[in-house]
């Protein structure tokens, strides 16, 4: 994990301070990724997203997840089948529910996104299950201009 935070701090990716975060982020934005809150099912920004492109810390910028690893679960909430690489996501337990959960958060940024559940598809067996509002979609067209040409070959 650590080999993999590197390079992704390497990449410019920091946690910003509490103040910038809080001016930076809209009041949903705020209460998911620092309040560890969550969104309405169907009721979010990605959760039916169909485009190619990547989905990244909304906090950070760090890269998170790939359209290519996302999948309708049913749920009303963005779900993929694994992150896209190794070493960005911090599992936690949660309890809020009165049952363990593992909660789901950005390596650099400590963003709450979500959760990970054990009824996903192969080849992982995963859903990460994931808020909207902890996300921001960069579509494939806009990568290189955004700074992420180095997913561009994920979508060849």
């Amino acid at each position: 994990m650590v080999a993999a935070m590197t390079a992704q701090e390497k990449k410019g990716f920091s946690r910003p301070t509490d103040e910038e975060i809080k001016s930076r982020l809209s009041e949903k934005q705020y209460q998911v990724t620092q309040n560890e809150g969550t969104e309405r099912p169907f009721d979010n920004e990605y959760w039916n997203e169909k485009r190619q492109g990547i989905y990244v810390d909304v906090v950070t910028g760090e890269p998170l997840f790939s359209s290519n690893h996302k999948y309708d679960s049913g749920t009303g909430w963005p779900s993929f089948y694994q992150p896209i690489n190794q070493g960005v996501l911090q599992e936690d337990t949660d309890y809020k529910l009165g049952y363990a959960r593992t909660e789901l958060k950005s390596a650099i940024g400590h963003s709450h996104l979500g959760h990970a559940f054990e009824d996903g598809p192969l080849p992982t067996g995963v859903r990460y299950c994931i808020n909207s509002a902890a996300l921001r979609f960069i579509p494939k067209e806009d990568l290189e201009r955004e700074g992420y040409a180095d997913f561009l070959s994920m979508f060849d």
